[in-house]
C-alpha cells in the first residue's frame, strides 16, 4: 500500500508557473513509478507525466517544454513544475503509483491514487 498526498495547487495567471508536490508513504517509494494526470470539467482523466524509478520521463505532447516532473526519493515526493500554464491546463491535478515501467501513459496501470489538487488560470 502507498498513500498519495498532492499538494501546490491554486488560481494564477496564464503565463504564470506553479509547482505540484505529491508526498508518499508506506511501501518504498522508490520501487514506484509515479505519474501525474489530470481531469478537467467535463472530461476524462488524461495523463500528463511521468516519472520511473530510474528517472525515465515521459509527457504527454501538451505539456512537452512547459511542465517538468522530477522526484526525491530521500523526500519520497514527486514534483511536478508547470511553466507558461494556459486557460486548457486548468484542472483537478493528481498523483498517481505504477509498479512497473511500462504502460506510463495507461491510467490503467497506476493503483493507486491521491485525492488532487485544483490548478486553477486565469486569461
Amino acid at each position: 500500500q502507498v498513500q498519495l498526498v498532492e499538494s501546490g495547487g491554486g488560481l494564477v495567471q496564464a503565463g504564470g508557473s506553479l509547482r505540484l508536490s505529491c508526498a508518499a508513504s508506506g511501501r518504498t517509494f522508490s520501487d514506484y513509478t509515479m505519474g501525474w494526470f489530470r481531469q478537467a470539467p467535463g472530461k476524462e482523466r488524461a495523463f500528463v507525466a511521468a516519472i520511473t524509478w530510474s528517472d525515465g520521463m515521459t509527457y504527454a505532447d501538451s505539456v512537452k517544454g512547459r511542465f517538468m516532473v522530477s522526484r526525491d526519493n530521500a523526500k519520497n515526493t514527486v514534483y511536478l513544475q508547470m511553466n507558461n500554464l494556459k486557460p486548457e491546463d486548468a484542472a483537478i491535478y493528481y498523483c498517481a503509483a505504477h509498479l512497473g515501467g511500462l504502460g506510463l501513459q495507461n491510467i490503467v496501470n497506476y493503483g493507486y491514487w491521491g485525492q488532487g489538487t485544483q490548478v486553477t488560470v486565469s486569461s
